[in-house]
């Protein structure tokens, strides 16, 4: 069974910051990209950033460059996200995938999801 379990969110004021984890299972970590999505009240999905199975490429939406950093530890089958001078408009449920085929970057397509986890951040 496929699993991705989103922790670590919570609610903060402006400036302040938060570290996401998505503990992964059901499929070989390691040989997969990973991505990050959040959704906000009455908005689309959104993509908020990727990585690459080895965790050497990464990338970034525009609206959380320099403040967001992704990172992986394979032999934790965890992805993080490290999020920095947190504003209102990071206020979003954060979700995390499995891209859908191992060896793809940018991986483009995801195929696992987990519930998601409530970031909220207040001015």
């Amino acid at each position: 069974q496929v699993q991705l379990e989103e922790s670590g969110g919570g609610s903060v004021q402006a400036g302040e910051s938060l570290r996401l984890s998505c503990l992964a299972s059901g499929r070989t970590f390691s040989r997969y990209p990973m991505g990050w999505f959040r959704q906000a009240p009455g908005k689309e999905r959104e993509f908020v950033a990727d990585i690459s199975r080895s965790g050497s490429l990464t990338s970034y939406a525009d609206s959380v460059k320099g403040r967001f950093t992704i990172s992986r530890d394979n032999a934790k089958n965890t992805v993080y996200l490290q999020m920095n001078s947190l504003t209102p408009e990071d206020t979003a449920v954060y979700y995390c995938a499995y891209g859908s085929v191992a060896w793809a970057y940018p991986p483009g397509k995801y195929d696992y999801w987990g519930q998601g986890t409530q970031v909220t951040v207040s001015s």
